[in-house]
């Protein structure tokens, strides 16, 4: 490939599918990588660490066999294009809730059941990859522990979601604690079999740690 196709190639890198300039972002730094941090309204005190946004766990109806089969952090403060006010049968999002009533319950303090999830979405500036371990609390060599938790995700017999790391000390959203039961955030267990026990041990709640480097 000469000059001149490599100039035309990155032009059309460039353009949208109608040939239209796509819409540049704000001026900033780039690299580094992003996170979530499940149950949290702030990112770890860190000097390379800050926060994008703060806002609302949510994911699709645990009783829902369609929709997302992924957890989302949405802000609180939505930005709207078209719209048609009511609900037309299409796809939906559920705001997500702590279900901690079945006798596994790994965090200290209150009791979180039935409150609201937030959630911190994380810029770490000087390190670029990041990792989330399950069933681990420290990271390997040479990665930098953002933080650690537990693993959660859907119940067993829900329709499913996706394993994802809650902060070990999570916080709730203001507001009431009413059992709405949207989305679902269950602590994981181990369950022995192709899962070789020892050293999981059967029924023993699963930490979580994320990483970066």
């Amino acid at each position: 490939m000469d000059s001149a196709e490599e100039i035309e190639t990155l032009k059309l890198e460039m353009e949208g599918p109608s040939g239209e300039k796509v819409e540049a972002g704000a001026d900033g730094d780039g690299g580094g990588s992003v996170y979530i941090r499940w149950g949290r309204t702030t990112c770890p005190d860190d000097t390379d660490t800050s926060i994008i946004y703060d806002g609302i766990a949510g994911g699709s109806h645990f009783t829902h066999s369609g929709g997302g089969a992924n957890y989302v952090c949405l802000p609180k403060d939505p930005e709207w294009g078209v719209f048609t006010d009511g609900n037309q049968g299409a796809a939906y999002m559920q705001g997500a809730e702590y279900e901690l009533s079945l006798g596994t319950n790994p965090f200290p303090g209150a009791s979180l059941h039935d409150h609201d999830v937030p959630c911190a979405v994380c810029h770490v500036a000087s390190r670029g990859s990041k990792l989330m371990i399950p069933a681990r609390l420290s990271c390997p060599s040479g990665w930098t522990r953002e933080y650690k938790g537990y693993l959660m995700t859907e119940r067993h017999n829900h329709y499913r979601s996706e394993f994802v790391c809650m902060d070990g000390e999570p916080e709730t959203r203001p507001g009431d604690h009413a059992n709405y039961n949207g989305a679902l955030f269950y602590p994981v267990e181990a369950n022995c079999g192709s899962l070789p026990c020892p050293n999981y041990v059967q029924g023993r709640e699963l930490t979580c740690v994320v990483c970066t480097m």
